[in-house]
Parts: C-alpha cells; sequence; structure tokens
C-alpha cells in the first residue's frame, strides 16, 4: 500500500494531521531506497577520513592549512556568506 501524498489544502492537511494523532491513519516513513549495509559502510569510511588524511600530513603541512583557514576566517570580504 502506498501512502498518499499530503493535500495542499490547508483544511485538508488539517484533518489529516488529526486523523494521524488520533490514530485513525496510520503515518509511514518514506522509504529512501538506501540498503542499510550500504550506508552503513560509508559511514565507516567517513568517520575516519579526515583522521587518516591528518596522519598523512608532515607538521609543515599542517601549518600550512590552518594559515590558509585562519587566513580565510579573517578576511574583511564577507560577502560568501
Amino acid at each position: 500500500m502506498t501512502k498518499p501524498k499530503r493535500p495542499r489544502d490547508t483544511n485538508m492537511l488539517a484533518k489529516l494531521i488529526v486523523d494521524i494523532a488520533t490514530g485513525d491513519v496510520e503515518d509511514k516513513k518514506p522509504d529512501d531506497g538506501k540498503d542499510p549495509a550500504a550506508v552503513a559502510l560509508g559511514r565507516k569510511g567517513g568517520l575516519k577520513g579526515g583522521a587518516a588524511r591528518a596522519a598523512k600530513l608532515t607538521a609543515k603541512q599542517r601549518s600550512a592549512i590552518a594559515k590558509k583557514a585562519a587566513s580565510s576566517r579573517w578576511t574583511k570580504d564577507r560577502s560568501s556568506s
């Protein structure tokens, strides 16, 4: 059974919300179609990415990256934010 789209009419949407709150209609979460195993694997790799990159950098490279970041934070031009 597919979940119907939410109505655009304010009154119909309010009725649907009340029906969901009272238990007359079941509100289902949309299925995003992602494989849970693949999501977990991607998250695992994402968690160690920054630390692995930092471990490879030399002290001189880390310092250069930090200086560039500080410089960009303290520039007067704030048009991009």
